[in-house]
């Protein structure tokens, strides 16, 4: 039998602030923490898909090799959801009229798109 995914996983300095912002953004339920063997906090979304931010000391550097596609839902413009977007704390790092997606970072710049609804 395949494996299958069970969870996104976001290394992050502030793993608390980047979960509150992904919170928000995909308005999920608030975020549940747990430890691991070396007494680690990680701070967990709950939902499809489940987002688990990990703290590591460094920060990013270069670009996401994985990121996530967002869309908004149907009756919303993608205009309207990369300002709601950027109202949280995203910046706009790319919008062409070459693509039909926006290209954001979130706080701690983690590429993200934005498509038209879907």
């Amino acid at each position: 039998m395949p494996a299958h995914v069970i969870a996104v996983a976001i290394d992050c300095e502030d793993a608390e602030a980047l979960a509150m912002f992904w919170t928000h953004a995909l308005d999920m339920a608030g975020p549940r923490r747990w430890r691991d063997a070396d007494g680690v906090t990680y701070v967990q979304l709950d939902g499809q898909p489940t987002l688990v931010f990990q703290p590591v000391p460094e920060r990013k550097s270069g670009k996401n090799r994985l990121h996530l596609d967002l869309a908004p839902e149907r009756g919303s413009s993608q205009s309207d959801e990369v300002e709601r977007l950027v109202r949280l704390g995203a910046r706009v790092l790319a919008d062409t009229e070459r693509h039909p997606w926006v290209v954001l970072a979130d706080p701690e710049g983690n590429e993200f798109c934005v498509l038209p609804p879907r």
